[in-house]
């Protein structure tokens, strides 16, 4: 199971089935599903989605971004682990982008990664979003010449 990780703006705390009612106003803006596909849950749906994300594989960890100036949460960042290395995202409602939230927790996120053991990290990144390039560049991650589903292959090896 995840466990918080805590830097100065704000906490990444373990997903639970009951983030679902503020996430879902977090996550309701249609637009933040420009690059990803889909389109926002319902508070239901998103509940059902957390109860088998908690259920899942350990080597799936799940976290909900609260930052300590809003007092509220913000957004989410995941890590699916497959031995040595792990696949990274993140998503910051429309309302909190900007701010560096998302560096901040992709930072933290890594750090904490790399803290126990992980010696690659990788994100898939859809080649126009600048924005989630920049936050993966921050992080330590670089692009590669790979592709995976339209995406482009960001990596970074310790």
């Amino acid at each position: 199971m995840a466990s918080p990780i805590e830097t100065p703006e704000l906490v990444l705390l373990p997903l639970r089935p009951e983030h679902a009612d503020e996430m879902a106003v977090v996550l309701s803006d249609p637009e933040l599903h420009t690059f990803t596909g889909g389109a926002p849950l319902t508070v239901p749906e998103l509940r059902a989605r957390y109860e088998r994300l908690v259920a899942g594989p350990s080597g799936w960890r799940n976290w909900v971004i609260w930052s300590r100036g809003e007092e509220r949460l913000v957004g989410y960042v995941q890590a699916t682990i497959d031995g040595r290395t792990a696949e990274i995202a993140w998503v910051i409602g429309t309302p909190w982008q900007g701010r560096g939230l998302a560096t901040a927790s992709a930072r933290a996120l890594v750090d904490q990664l790399i803290r126990e053991g992980i010696d690659t990290i990788v994100a898939h990144i859809h080649p126009g979003h600048s924005a989630s390039a920049a936050v993966a560049r921050s992080a330590g991650l670089r692009p590669t010449d790979r592709w995976h589903e339209g995406e482009v292959r960001w990596e970074r090896t310790v």
